[in-house]
């Protein structure tokens, strides 16, 4: 029996036997080969990726940058034929100013109808005047002129003179309600005219808004994309122009569910980069996803019907870049990364604390 075993190929056989069992066992992470640490190839980087497109329809007159230029918060990126927006706010500014004017009339004619209420006022004043000299002087004729001691003419004379002083009396007190009736007017008609006001000072921040928006800027300092705006060409709101790519990257990597028990956040991370010749770079866990990439797909999977067959999902784990490494700012969104977590580290307190 034992020279049996001592027979080449069947020291082959074992051999090979013990390999195939050794790696079933390291593939699945089982004793002896069971391990903390947890590696995923399923991980990118990621960073904010804005595409800037214009607000407003017209032919690009300048586009000063180029393609992968680096640019600063506020740069000329495009710019859009602005002559027929100039024209549009100098429109609007002079309704406003005709508005502004109609306003400060109301306010003359407010003065005005208040000065016409003085002088009707002054006016009924000097009416009741005459009406009261007018019905002494008749009430002295009369009983004169019926006694025969006044001529006829005398005592006509004096009650004409007293009824005309009546309307006289009765002409002012018009004369006064029309006054105030004219500043009434004149009050009411004014919070029409300052909504009238109001809306011209809109029309005016519109036409300014819409000609500062000729004018296409970067949101943020960044690196662009390849630039689709030509001079010449004609845009509508939301044609896509060029993409701003902020210098803010990091990385999302998706673990499979059966290796997320024991990592937390800010767990140190091993970064390999595809593109850098898989040079090394650290990083530590920021936050993780709230649910598996499954639920938010178009289309969810139903597993209530038919034959089930369980597949271990995936949970994306927000992972932030260490600063102070000259390989991170070779980073650049969609780049395949290798992540490696060692479960047994401890979290940065600080970072821990704030996740």
């Amino acid at each position: 029996m034992l020279k049996h075993f001592r027979s080449p190929s069947t020291l082959v056989v074992l051999v090979a036997g013990l390999a195939g069992l050794s790696l079933v066992l390291y593939a699945w992470r089982l004793p002896p080969f069971a391990s903390s640490v947890e590696t995923t190839e399923n991980a990118y980087v990621r960073g904010y990726v804005t595409t800037i497109s214009p607000q407003l329809a017209g032919y690009v007159a300048e586009v000063p940058v180029r393609d992968y230029e680096e640019v600063k918060a506020g740069q000329l990126l495009a710019r859009i034929d602005d002559r027929i927006f100039v024209q549009k706010l100098a429109q609007a500014k002079a309704m406003l100013a005709t508005q502004r004017a109609a306003l400060a009339n109301s306010f003359e004619q407010e003065l005005s109808a208040k000065a016409g209420i003085t002088a009707s006022e002054a006016q009924l004043d000097g009416a009741k005047a005459a009406l009261a000299t007018a019905r002494a002087t008749w009430d002295r004729i009369r009983p004169l002129a019926d006694k025969g001691v006044a001529t006829r003419s005398d005592a006509d004379q004096a009650r004409a003179a007293f009824q005309q002083a009546e309307a006289g009396v009765k002409q002012a007190i018009a004369n006064l309600e029309v006054s105030r009736q004219s500043l009434a007017t004149t009050l009411g008609a004014r919070a029409g005219l300052q909504g009238s006001v109001s809306g011209a000072e809109a029309a005016v921040e519109l036409a300014q808004i819409d000609l500062d928006n000729t004018r296409i800027v970067a949101p943020r300092a960044g690196r662009l994309g390849e630039i689709g705006a030509r001079v010449g060409q004609y845009v509508t709101a939301g044609t896509q122009l060029v993409s701003v790519v902020p210098h803010d990257v990091w990385i999302v990597a998706n673990f499979k569910e059966t290796q997320l028990d024991g990592m937390r956040v800010g767990q140190p991370v091993t970064i390999w980069v595809d593109a850098l010749k898989r040079q090394e770079l650290k990083g530590h866990i920021e936050r993780f996803s709230p649910a598996a990439g499954s639920e938010f797909s178009i289309i969810r999977p139903d597993n209530a019907t038919g034959n089930f067959t369980k597949v271990a999902q995936r949970l994306g784990v927000r992972i932030a870049v260490d600063p102070e490494q000259p390989l991170a700012e070779r980073l650049a969104p969609g780049l395949s990364v290798v992540v490696k977590v060692d479960k047994a580290a401890e979290p940065q307190a600080s970072i821990a604390s704030a996740g």
